[in-house]
């Protein structure tokens, strides 16, 4: 096995004959570049020609499509269309599904998933949050074994859950699937050694971004596809997906020793050298490399790395308050990260925002396309009195309330009635109805993506993202590491966690631990700073608030706005 770890890694990616490999590089590093490199590699030299193809697998469309927006640039459109063929893991399933569903029995016109269908079978049989939760947790649970339909109703069984038996034989009487059902299917598919030799004919070279995103099942599809030709890329610090299936640690041990190269990117390209000391801080937790600065001088006073604790929520609310304000006044057009671990140790901040002003983008909310928005806005102002009941039947209320308001196009009604179900969920929950219209917005993904201003999001949906600031709350124990976290493993998924917040940020990261912290029924408790925070002591530029606040005021702010 060769093992690289220098400054010329791309050019050794692109370059290489190798097709069994594994790349490490962690977030900011280039990794997107060396894949698309290391595609138009392989066919500029004529290692992957026509009829087979190199398949390029991803876990989400935007992934796929910046893989092949940078493919786009290196190869001809003919060569792209040809030649490469990039799909997300469950594009690929039903693909598979629909092509040789016949070879197992199956039906390869059943419905595709479009929606979260299992989610919405919950929510129309009225079940509560942790009823809904254990139906969800045991389905995923079962699909996530390669099992056949039979199969499948069998281990329901056997657990006994009445619910789940009932969801599942009404998805079977509908001839649909879930998104958990086709990696699962195209697994008993692909166990026909005809099938899965049919692919591995087809496919010359097949590329996986981001392993430690893997389930064990989704590692099982790609050996069947492709086990001795497979480029793996990624980075074990940010496995931070275990409540989906997904097992960093153990696919990390399984690829690690059977690849014949190993190329460890270890500059990062993205952020500051303070925000990459926090990071680096880490890595004995997390299983991380450690990372310089590629450009060091480009940083203004080198970046800002900063961790405290106040005295209240009132006190994080406030200075959180202040310092998006402060920002934004000097650079409008930078975006601020506020993230937490979980959504709701958000709120106080997100209160203190919004009462002083401050626009908001709350990831956690859907942004709606302009006539759905629309609709939605004229609907919940009409809604007199306020509908109650579960949410079910808000929903179903609200979504009567719009007949006559939009044409019967389908595209339309399903996107109204999953925004009829979004707005009932926070009606139920005591949100009033101008707390919903405030929370209204119409875009898109590229929205989220690009507008200035603060963004409030919790860890999990913050990867893959970037942000000039970052400013993480709630580094208590019992939120970070979360208290339900009792194994070491766990434990170590929550550093993680951490390390992707960090790892957000392109000039400064502000963590901020309070040491009483209201519980959900309101009593104040007393919190203890997260044992991670321990970990940033060593740094030697890490302030402390008062430190924080003199940076921001002596910062060239003329130099940051122009990095």
């Amino acid at each position: 096995m060769t093992e690289l770890v220098d400054t010329t890694q791309q050019q050794f990616v692109r370059d290489s004959d190798e097709l069994s490999m594994l790349i490490l590089a962690p977030a900011g590093c280039g990794k997107t570049e060396a894949l698309s490199l290391k595609v138009s590699g392989l066919l500029e030299r004529g290692l992957v020609q026509r009829p087979r193809v190199v398949l390029v697998v991803t876990f989400t469309n935007r992934a796929r499509d910046n893989i092949r927006r940078r493919l786009k640039a290196q190869l001809s459109e003919r060569a792209l269309r040809e030649s490469v063929s990039i799909a997300n893991f469950h594009g690929l399933a039903s693909r598979i599904y629909q092509a040789h569903a016949r070879s197992v029995g199956l039906d390869p016109d059943a419905a595709m998933p479009s929606s979260d269908w299992i989610a919405e079978q919950c929510i129309a049989r009225e079940f509560d949050r942790s009823r809904k939760a254990a139906v969800l947790q045991l389905l995923q649970a079962v699909k996530q074994e390669d099992l056949n339909d039979e199969q499948v109703a069998s281990r329901l069984a056997v657990a006994g859950d009445q619910d789940a038996i009932d969801i599942e034989e009404l998805r079977r009487r509908e001839n649909r699937l879930t998104y958990d059902d086709l990696p699962r299917l195209a697994n008993v598919i692909l166990r026909c050694e005809g099938v899965a030799q049919l692919y591995r004919s087809h496919f010359a070279a097949v590329i996986v971004d981001e392993f430690q995103d893997l389930t064990p099942q989704q590692l099982r599809m790609v050996d069947f596809l492709g086990a001795d030709v497979t480029t793996f890329a990624g980075d074990l610090a940010q496995g931070i997906y275990s409540f989906a299936g997904a097992a960093p640690v153990d696919v990390y041990a399984r690829i690690k020793p059977r690849v014949n190269s190993i190329v460890a990117f270890t500059e990062s390209h993205r952020s500051s050298p303070a925000v990459l000391g926090m990071v680096n801080s880490l890595t004995g937790l997390t299983g991380g490399t450690v990372l310089t600065s590629a450009l060091p001088a480009r940083w203004p006073n080198g970046g800002l790395a900063a961790a405290f604790s106040v005295a209240d929520i009132a006190a994080e609310s406030d200075w959180v308050m202040r310092f998006c304000r402060f920002i934004l006044k000097l650079a409008p057009g930078h975006r601020i990260g506020v993230m937490s671990r979980t959504n709701p140790r958000r709120q106080y901040v997100e209160s203190s925002l919004t009462a002083q002003g401050i626009p908001i983008w709350k990831w956690d909310d859907p942004l709606l396309d302009a006539e759905t928005a629309r609709t939605l806005r004229s609907t919940l102002r009409s809604q007199k009195p306020v509908p109650v009941g579960s949410i079910a039947t808000v929903a179903q209320t609200l979504l009567d309330s719009t007949k006559g308001l939009i044409a019967q196009d389908p595209l339309l009604l399903t996107a109204l009635s999953q925004a009829c179900t979004w707005a009932a969920e926070l009606l139920v929950d005591g949100v009033t109805i101008d707390g919903v219209l405030k929370r209204v917005k119409v875009g898109d993904e590229a929205t989220l993506l690009s507008a200035p201003g603060v963004h409030l999001l919790s860890g999990h949906v913050g990867k893959g993202q970037q942000f000039d600031w970052v400013v993480i709350v709630g580094a208590e124990e019992g939120c970070l590491p979360d208290f339900r976290c009792t194994t070491e493993d766990e434990v170590a998924e929550e550093a993680r966690i951490l390390s992707v917040m960090l790892s957000r940020a392109r000039h400064g990261v502000v963590v901020v631990s309070t040491a009483a912290v209201p519980t959900a029924s309101g009593y104040v408790r007393g919190r203890r700073v997260s044992r991670f925070v321990a970990a940033f002591d060593s740094l030697e530029d890490l302030n402390d608030q008062a430190g924080a606040v003199a940076w921001l005021r002596a910062a060239d702010w003329a130099q940051i706005v122009e990095v």
